[in-house]
């Protein structure tokens, strides 16, 4: 079954699990807001105009051609779940009407979510 977000445990990962082609979003050790909107820009390689906000997210993400996306949380020491969770809408929102990108999250353990 296809869907916009897939967990997968750092300690269990296999080859397939996360597709080769996927790129990966860079962030702070504090997962926030600003880091999640500089790092997807940086992966996606947004535009100059890209202003870190959650509306010009949804604009570029949905004008790009991203499909495959990785967030590694293993090594985060904080995360705001307010901004991870408007995050995570946008990505399933943009997936349920362009049916792109999907997102592997890497967790410490698949109970981390």
């Amino acid at each position: 079954m296809s869907q916009a977000i897939y967990y997968v445990n750092k300690n269990h990962i296999n080859e397939s699990d996360i597709p080769k082609q996927a790129i990966a979003i860079d962030t702070t050790e504090n997962i926030d807001k600003q880091s999640l909107l500089i790092g997807l820009a940086k992966a996606g390689n947004f535009p100059d105009y890209f202003a870190p906000n959650w509306d010009a997210l949804w604009d570029c993400l949905t004008d790009s051609d991203l499909c495959y996306l990785s967030l590694d949380l293993t090594q985060s020491k904080s995360i705001n779940p307010e901004d991870f969770n408007t995050f995570k809408t946008i990505i399933e929102e943009a997936y349920r009407d362009f049916g792109k990108p999907q997102l592997w999250i890497v967790v410490a353990n698949q109970e981390a979510k």
